[in-house]
């Protein structure tokens, strides 16, 4: 069982040595961040209903925040690409939701998938 969020991060560098300058046009790059996503009723596993809504980060602010921790570097802005997911993650991601949709406050699985992400979901072979 496999799944991973994917994030794009423009990244700040910054010299750790005042002796070192960058050319200002260098200084941020783009980089695309994957992240696991926990198993499906698990600590965490609610990562996606906490911080994305509609396939988009709910907070910008807070998802250049959780990037920067990711990285141990600035991040100037982060946006959310999509949940790339087995068939075997995807089912239990799926009965996890249909558990406790009251917590979703939804009615059904496919009401809390667009809700929170969107179209942003990939499903692999991998499995």
């Amino acid at each position: 069982m496999e799944a991973q969020y994917v994030f794009t991060a423009d990244v700040r560098l910054e010299p750790d040595q005042p002796s070192v300058r960058l050319e200002p046009s260098s200084a941020e790059a783009t980089v695309t961040v994957f992240r696991e996503a926990p198993e499906p009723g698990s600590e965490g596993w609610l990562f996606f209903r906490d911080t994305l809504w509609r396939g988009e980060l709910g907070d910008p602010e807070y998802g250049c925040q959780l990037a920067a921790e990711w990285l141990g570097e600035p991040v100037e802005s982060a946006s959310f690409r999509e949940l790339q997911v087995d068939q075997e993650y995807f089912a239990a991601f799926k009965d996890a939701i249909a558990d406790d949709l009251e917590a979703f406050n939804a009615e059904n699985v496919s009401e809390v998938l667009s809700k929170y992400l969107g179209s942003s979901i990939r499903v692999t072979d991998k499995s």
